[in-house]
């Protein structure tokens, strides 16, 4: 794996176990990773965890966050209410690869009740060894931006 090795990891109690094992996944390959929970399978709410996560992405502590719940979904949803997020739900290798390569994603969001263990390991080990390409994507992603400061500007 190659690139920032700072990475926020978060759950709500459906994607617990996953998370726990992505965690000491993530440390033996050398990432230094931030845990911002939750600490059992207790039924919980997943935003709480979506936003601490984000903003340990938004304020430059981390430079990638994991994120697990029952499908990734609802992680998704609450991670992209914030501003520079760009969370994706992935549950095969190709989406994985795009998601970084083509709209520079920042936050991986997983579903523990989609795919098996072995593949969210393996799709996070993409997220995280895959570069962003630049060129045309760098206008779309700064688009992105601009629908989410509200400064797109339609026919552009």
């Amino acid at each position: 794996m190659k690139g920032f090795k700072k990475v926020a990891i978060g759950s709500d109690h459906a994607g617990f176990t996953y998370k726990a094992r992505l965690l000491e996944h993530l440390r033996k390959a050398g990432y230094e990773v931030t845990d911002v929970g939750c600490d059992s399978e207790e039924r919980c709410h997943y935003p709480l965890f979506a936003h601490r996560l984000c903003r340990l992405v938004q304020n430059g502590t981390c430079r990638y966050g994991i994120l697990v719940c029952g499908t990734g979904i609802g992680m998704s949803m609450a991670a992209n209410k914030h501003r520079g997020i760009r969370a994706a739900v992935c549950s095969d290798e190709y989406s994985t690869k795009m998601t970084r390569e083509h709209n520079d994603a920042n936050v991986l969001c997983l579903g523990a009740r989609v795919v098996d263990y072995d593949t969210a390991e393996r799709l996070t080990d993409i997220f995280l060894s895959t570069g962003y390409i630049s060129g045309d994507h760098d206008t779309r992603v700064k688009m992105l931006g601009e629908i989410e400061n509200c400064s797109f500007k339609d026919g552009e």
